[in-house]
């Protein structure tokens, strides 16, 4: 098998590109998956890479030659290094169609929400917990970005991922009952019956117009003197309090 070792390859520039630049992943509708944890959870969700990217090293070790397919792209390690954004590369990586957006049952909405760790920490608890859908509008960070997938731990794969230009069409849209958290005076989580969520980013909190939209306001207890939760953090205990009083 031939290995691609130059780093001007037109391959290995659209594969770089596609990890940098939310534009380019949004205008092509692909995005870049990094390490066999999430080539593997895309694969079991049935999702058919459009490429698997390996080097040597990684394709020899049986776990991740499992994953592979039958038409792998070697690349040189140093190749492999300057596409994938991970500190430490596992020598694996995949470019994937964005999946369709649409999901049934609870939806989450996602206002600034501007770490893609954060955005991808939601993610994954909202896959955890049996929500069906994500929605954020276009200030927060690319949920497709390489921090949002690695923070995902393969959730984006269980759920519906919907970018909006128009988030309050979309949270009117919603026929449940929806929560947003504020800093007193809400309903303790453990009381709410939402089916769905809005949260905002982690300085500036919900819009006026976006909190308006809710039906319900949330207020996690805290100890004296504590502020805030981050904004992952919120969202996790929100959706686990939902499921504990479904049973």
């Amino acid at each position: 098998m031939a290995v691609l070792g130059s780093r001007d390859n037109p391959k290995v520039k659209r594969w770089r590109k596609l990890a940098a630049d939310a534009r380019y992943r949004r205008t092509e509708k692909r995005a870049l998956i990094e390490g066999p944890h999430l080539l593997a959870a895309a694969l079991e969700r049935g999702i058919k890479p459009i490429a698997v990217l390996v080097t040597a090293e990684a394709a020899a070790k049986a776990e991740i030659a499992a994953l592979l397919g039958p038409k792998p792209v070697l690349l040189a390690k140093g190749v492999f290094g300057t596409i994938v954004d991970a500190d430490t590369p596992q020598g694996v990586a995949a470019e994937i169609e964005i999946p369709s957006g649409r999901g049934d049952g609870p939806a989450v909405f996602l206002e600034g929400v501007q770490d893609p760790a954060n955005v991808g920490a939601i993610i994954r608890s909202a896959a955890a917990f049996g929500v069906g859908r994500v929605v954020l509008d276009r200030a927060c960070a690319d949920p497709w970005s390489p921090k949002a997938l690695r923070a995902g731990m393969g959730g984006h794969f269980a759920l519906g991922i919907t970018e909006t230009a128009d988030l309050g069409s979309e949270i009117d849209a919603f026929e449940g009952t929806l929560a947003c958290t504020v800093p007193r005076g809400g309903t303790a989580p453990s009381e709410a019956k939402a089916t769905g969520w809005i949260f905002g980013g982690e300085g500036r909190g919900l819009s006026n117009d976006t909190l308006r939209r809710a039906d319900l306001r949330i207020t996690i207890p805290m100890a004296g003197g504590t502020e805030s939760l981050n904004v992952a953090a919120a969202a996790a205990i929100c959706f686990y309090e939902a499921v504990r009083r479904r049973g």
